[in-house]
């Protein structure tokens, strides 16, 4: 990078928060996906002028900047792929704003989840969309993504909750959409064009979310099936019932292994374990809606059902859940999480399709997933060493999101495109679509600097 750009980012943001130190950059070479690329420098800013005054610095020189938090994508979404700034936005972790009258936060893009989740306990509210990474996550890379998680068939996605933004543009210009109300109709949804963009649009500085009252009761059961089909109907069953539970989750046989070999849990060997979650305000509200879970379990034939009585006792299954990406990891060392999303009705459909998929190919593919809305997260794993697997996942990986299109769904529920599913885009896009959005992109960043090389758009 030219010393003279490397000293007006200096100038802009200090020397403390500059780096090209090679052990820095190959930090933030990579995310949580399988993809690397050094950038040329990172910053870290602290204020929404300071990130003005850098992408005013990027798009006069035409450099590429990449934004980033806590880099837990698992699709490359903060993978610098053509170099340039990566641009640091984990300092900028302040809650601004905590209005319960309102309903709602203002936060900074660096906030995590967590962090979030305990400043609002006290008030007996909370923020729905709760990503497997929430530990760790940032705020700002769930709206880049639209992330969602366990809670997403009752509570949605990020979405859903957020009411107004700080947006950087490529040229330096805040932008601040949407306002603080729970109800707008003004003009264009600007908010929910930048909610989801991964960051090719603008940088978002400041977020608005909408929280709720956090329900007082909770009760939670678990169920093993000794067929797909069963658990999907029963799916099927829970969903019509007239309740919405506030997580169901399906775990496969190859995932139950996974979690009984690297954390020696001792769960019962199923070909499906279903997980589901119901809350609500009274205990009788949250009891009838468990009464139905568990009916349709019983009708579909669950080889075994076990309910927890007090949610301490629920927990250690939740944290299992969270692990299984660790768990499988430390199995087979390369991993490509998967993130496609089907219609209910499609769910068995799919699951027997990669079951297909799996036996084709002779590939270990552990599935699991949020399956009240119908977005599951294969894994497939390979040996990264060797050439001939590589390409063969590409191959499984081309199949499974074909499928996803075929039956009626698409290509990723919530962790973005990124550079994974770039080549994937016009299966679900057609002509008309990719033209827009190639010349949204080309109108808010002319010089396609911000993020380039995702999401399929044009460099």
């Amino acid at each position: 990078m030219n010393p003279d750009i490397k000293q007006a980012l200096q100038d802009i943001v200090g020397a403390q928060n500059f780096t090209d130190a090679l052990v820095d950059l190959v930090t933030y070479s990579y995310d949580a996906s399988e993809y690397h690329h050094r950038p040329e420098a990172a910053v870290w800013a602290e204020t929404t002028q300071q990130v003005s005054a850098i992408l005013q610095l990027a798009c006069a020189y035409k450099i590429p900047v990449t934004p980033r938090g806590a880099g837990t994508g698992l699709s490359g979404v903060t993978v610098p792929l053509l170099g340039g700034i990566v641009l640091d936005l984990s300092k900028m972790n302040r809650i601004l704003r905590i209005s319960i009258e309102d309903r709602l936060v203002v936060v900074q893009p660096g906030v995590v989840y967590a962090a979030l989740d305990e400043a609002l306990k006290p008030y007996g509210f909370f923020y729905p969309p709760d990503p497997a990474s929430s530990r760790v996550a940032t705020l700002g890379g769930n709206v880049a993504t639209n992330a969602g998680g366990m809670k997403g068939a009752k509570y949605g996605t990020t979405r859903d909750y957020v009411l107004a933004l700080e947006v950087v543009l490529a040229d330096g210009t805040i932008l601040r959409p949407g306002v603080g109300v729970m109800k707008c109709s003004s003009g264009y949804d600007l908010v929910r064009l930048f909610v989801g963009s991964e960051g090719t649009l603008g940088v978002v500085t400041e977020i608005t979310l909408k929280i709720n009252p956090r329900p007082r009761a909770v009760s939670t059961c678990t169920a093993f099936f000794d067929d797909l089909k069963g658990a999907g109907q029963a799916v099927a069953e829970i969903m019509q019932s007239g309740i919405i539970p506030s997580a169901l989750e399906i775990l496969d046989d190859q995932c139950i292994l996974c979690l009984n070999q690297a954390l020696n849990l001792n769960l019962t060997p199923a070909a499906a374990l279903l997980v589901a979650e119901t809350d609500g305000y009274t205990r009788e509200e949250v009891d009838y809606q468990m009464s139905k879970v568990l009916e349709a379990f019983r009708h579909h034939q669950a080889k075994e059902i076990r309910q927890a009585d007090a949610p301490e006792q629920a927990e250690p299954l939740w944290a299992a859940r969270r692990a299984i990406y660790g768990a499988v990891a430390h199995l087979y060392p390369h991993i490509i999480v998967e993130d496609v999303t089907v219609p209910i009705s499609q769910v068995v459909a799919m699951l027997e399709g990669i079951q297909a998929l799996r036996e084709r190919y002779q590939v270990v593919i552990p599935v699991l997933g949020h399956i009240g809305d119908g977005n599951l997260h294969p894994y497939l794993t390979y040996d990264g060493a060797d050439p001939a697997q590589k390409e063969l996942i590409k191959k499984v990986e081309a199949e499974l999101s074909a499928l996803a299109i075929r039956l009626g769904g698409t290509l990723t529920g919530e962790h973005g495109i990124g550079i994974g599913k770039a080549r994937f885009m016009e299966l679900e896009h057609d002509a008309g679509e990719m033209r827009l959005m190639n010349g949204l992109k080309r109108l808010l960043d002319p010089e396609n600097i911000l993020n380039p090389g995702k999401m399929g758009l044009e460099a």
